[in-house]
């Protein structure tokens, strides 16, 4: 799949981390009837590659599910066996190598223009500023979009409905949004609660769409 053209088509990644598998599906499958295009269940979360096995299934092949939290070489070759179609990485390591040799375009985890640089020249289809919030937030985005300004970001940790505008705003392919999007449905919480929040997302994605 081309992940950078996804990421600016549909603005939007949903985090999944759960610590009931069942929910955690039940998530994802009601993430993706609400329009939700672009969903990662992270590997850090119960059972996961299961997850990501069953959804893939209920899904087919023109949802692409991704997998997130992934730290080695073994975790791209699991992921990839599960039927990921693209890996997120929370940093640079191995795993970006590994996922790329498999045929997984990587959204991978950057914090600083060394950081940039080095995943630039890995070949990442895009980069992830993680922690987002912690690193600086928008002004953080702002700034490094002065020396990288057609790198694709995607800002990840602590993404709410008004940071999530204020990073498109100021320039972000997409967001990642974990909690604020998916509470506690992935550990058995209301889908009804998550649905809301889903709506609310995606408006913000449409919104900020060219």
């Amino acid at each position: 799949m081309d992940l950078r053209a996804a990421l600016a088509a549909h603005r939007l990644v949903a985090i999944v981390r759960g610590s009931d598998p069942e929910a955690a599906l039940r998530t994802v499958l009601t993430l993706a009837e609400e329009g939700v295009e672009l969903i990662e269940v992270s590997l850090s979360g119960q059972d996961a590659l299961s997850v990501i096995e069953r959804a893939g299934a209920q899904l087919g092949p023109d949802r692409p599910l991704g997998a997130g939290t992934v730290l080695t070489a073994d975790d791209a070759r699991a992921a990839h066996r599960a039927g990921a179609r693209f890996a997120v990485t929370p940093a640079l390591g191995e795993a970006v190598g590994a996922a790329q040799a498999l045929g997984l375009p990587v959204l991978a985890g950057v914090m600083t223009p060394t950081d940039i640089l080095a995943a630039r020249s890995l070949g990442a289809a895009a980069l992830k500023i993680f922690p987002a919030a912690q690193a600086g937030g928008p002004a953080y985005l702002k700034a490094l979009r002065g020396p990288f300004p057609h790198e694709p970001f995607v800002p990840v940790g602590g993404v709410d409905e008004a940071a999530a505008r204020a990073y498109l705003a100021a320039g972000a392919t997409a967001v990642g949004v974990g909690s604020p999007l998916v509470g506690d449905a992935a550990d058995g919480g209301s889908l009804t609660a998550l649905r809301d929040r889903a709506r609310a997302f995606l408006t913000v994605a449409q919104e900020a769409m060219p």
